[in-house]
């Protein structure tokens, strides 16, 4: 069985995005595959966080993993500080890491565009994920469009390593579904669906409550002309729009356009929200379950203890063949 390694920051409101671009795969993959699902606490902390809100937003991240589907009997959900091996190995591929390679990554110029000062996790963090993926030697690594950078930096590093003191680490493939790896901003769709956007109404949250979801969509952005058509190329905004619905609603996007044609936008958004807002309100009144029983941080610490098994495995047998002298027994 392959292993898959991924996680989803904990900083802001987890969204629309989020639910279809990687948690409905993670449900899928935890039934073929041995699975660890991180909550990367200390990748958030790259920027400034307060302390209430990350302890808050860690949860819920965690609880939104399991109102979605993801079994912990199947697949380890944990927090990424509750595992310190990815820290520590995190800091030996820091000194394996390049200035230049570091300096490429487009996330780091994105994050400190026109900023004075910038934290130096921000820029070594590429480091510290790919220790989140080689510290379990994943095979398979979940990762949208935007993230094959780092993918590819894991790999070099995983590569260096391997080639300096001797095979060890597995190279990770990345697993990039065709439709739905990258769900756009509502508000224009050239940009990705994200929490981190100013304006609450280019996305929307896994929380959002249903009359909400329906004002969003009706104030989406669509493209000139009134054809439901699935274009990318020349119609981003309706296709996006068309996207949601086929993965909301488990129709496929002919049957979209079949269904919509000749018909224009209107009756199209309406019945966009209402599958939308189908799919969410279960995975919402789940998740209130979730929080209210406390169940949470049972999970989160089994998950824990199953990752740490392996983790500190692996992080030993690294520093073995760095050359670090073993603890006294």
């Amino acid at each position: 069985m392959k292993r898959v390694l991924s996680g989803i920051q904990p900083s802001g409101q987890l969204t629309l995005g989020n639910y279809i671009g990687a948690i409905q795969n993670f449900v899928r993959l935890q039934e073929t595959h041995e699975c660890f699902f991180m909550v990367v606490d200390m990748h958030a902390i790259t920027v400034p966080q307060e302390p209430m809100a990350l302890r808050e937003q860690t949860e819920a991240v965690a609880a939104l993993y399991i109102a979605s589907g993801i079994d912990p009997a199947k697949a380890a959900v944990f927090a990424q500080s509750h595992v310190p091996g990815h820290a520590e190995l995190g800091w030996l591929f820091t000194t394996l890491a390049y200035m230049g390679e570091l300096e490429r990554m487009t996330q780091f110029k994105d994050k400190s565009a026109g900023k004075e000062s910038v934290g130096a996790g921000l820029f070594v963090y590429p480091a510290l994920m790919a220790a989140d993926i080689l510290i379990y030697n994943a095979d398979l690594v979940p990762v949208g469009d935007d993230q094959k950078q780092h993918l590819e930096i894991t790999r070099d590093l995983a590569a260096r390593f391997n080639g300096r003191f001797g095979d060890y680490f597995t190279i990770p493939e990345p697993y990039i579904p065709k439709v739905g790896a990258r769900i756009m901003s509502l508000d224009d769709a050239s940009r990705k669906m994200s929490k981190s956007n100013p304006n609450p109404g280019s996305y929307i949250a896994m929380l959002d409550e249903p009359d909400a979801v329906r004002k969003k969509l009706s104030r989406a952005v669509t493209d000139s002309g009134r054809e439901v058509k699935y274009d990318p190329a020349n119609k981003p905004e309706i296709s996006n729009l068309m996207s949601i619905y086929a993965h909301c609603a488990g129709v496929t996007l002919e049957e979209i356009e079949s269904r919509y044609e000749g018909q224009g936008y209107g009756g199209f958004k309406k019945d966009l929200a209402e599958h939308v807002v189908a799919a969410l309100e279960p995975l919402q009144a789940k998740y209130r379950d979730i929080r209210r029983s406390g169940e949470i941080h049972r999970i989160l610490a089994e998950g824990a203890e199953r990752a740490e098994a392996i983790a500190a495995r692996t992080l030993r047998g690294a520093k073995e063949r760095m050359g670090f002298l073993p603890p006294k027994a």
